[in-house]
């Protein structure tokens, strides 16, 4: 059985300072790995983890240093794809080291297990806060899917193609996903859209499938659907997520931190 964790939005800058000068972003990342190292023995064998955008807040060397030295005690291996914060020539140098990062274009790839593909795609618009997927990356994606066959499938993208509520989030959301949808919604097997770039943890359809976003790490994006109102943060429990293949794609939400317990309901019945 096949398991995958999502970690989203870190949104890391240069060491010793605040995201949006308040959030300590670095402190957070470094918790959510040190919560999936303690959790790891109740939850069995986890195949692998990705990011799903934002990386970092600024797209510099610094910061992508600075959160490949975070997450090196992570006991598992682990992917990433660009989010709008983040440079994408900056980010391939990063991690020029490893199998997975593509050499030139779009940071696209594919992790196959036994029952189940984690497709990553790059959805960045150079200097744009919207997302995007060029035709290189829906032929690339189209081609995957059509080599798995009826392989269940969980297709990452840090922008999310659904509209939120959120208003300031949701002007930044991905563009023109008509034919996405259709390749997605015409695979023979289960497909699962999941996404980062909002801060929350919302659920909703997309043609024929499921689209889950990921909540961040650290803050969230306000959860306010007014009109015309500022985009804002909020302090909410950072947590990631927990995908596994039991029979069909399920979904586990896991807040970062330590938490009293756990304990017997009727410790009387266990004597």
């Amino acid at each position: 059985m096949t398991k995958i964790i999502q970690i989203s939005d870190p949104h890391i800058v240069p060491s010793g300072q605040l995201a949006y000068g308040r959030v300590d972003t670095a402190k957070a990342l470094a918790n959510c790995v040190e919560t999936i190292n303690r959790t790891l023995p109740q939850l069995g064998i986890v195949d692998m983890a990705f990011v799903s955008g934002d990386l970092t807040d600024f797209g510099t060397p610094e910061e992508y240093e600075l959160f490949q030295t975070i997450m090196e005690p992570l006991q598992i291996p682990y992917r990433a794809i660009p989010g709008n914060h983040d440079d994408v020539e900056k980010m391939r140098h990063a991690f020029s080291d490893q199998g997975w990062m593509p050499k030139s274009g779009p940071i696209n790839w594919t992790a196959e297990f036994d029952d189940l593909v984690l497709i990553g795609l790059d959805t960045s618009v150079t200097s744009k806060a919207h997302g995007h997927l060029s035709p290189i990356s829906l032929d690339y994606l189209e081609n995957q899917l059509a080599r798995l066959g009826p392989m269940p499938v969980i297709v990452a993208t840090h922008h999310p193609p659904i509209i939120t509520g959120i208003e300031k989030m949701d002007i930044q959301n991905l563009r023109e996903s008509d034919r996405f949808k259709m390749i997605l919604s015409n695979h023979p097997n289960e497909v699962r859209l999941v996404c980062g770039h909002i801060h929350r943890s919302i659920v909703a359809p997309f043609g024929s499938i499921i689209c889950h976003i990921s909540p961040g790490v650290s803050h969230a994006v306000s959860m306010d659907q007014r009109h015309r109102v500022p985009n804002c943060l909020t302090m909410e429990p950072g947590s990631f997520l927990m995908h596994e293949n039991r029979n069909g794609i399920f979904t586990h939400t896991i807040p970062v931190g330590e938490f009293d317990g756990p304990y017997l309901f009727y410790p009387e019945k266990d004597r």
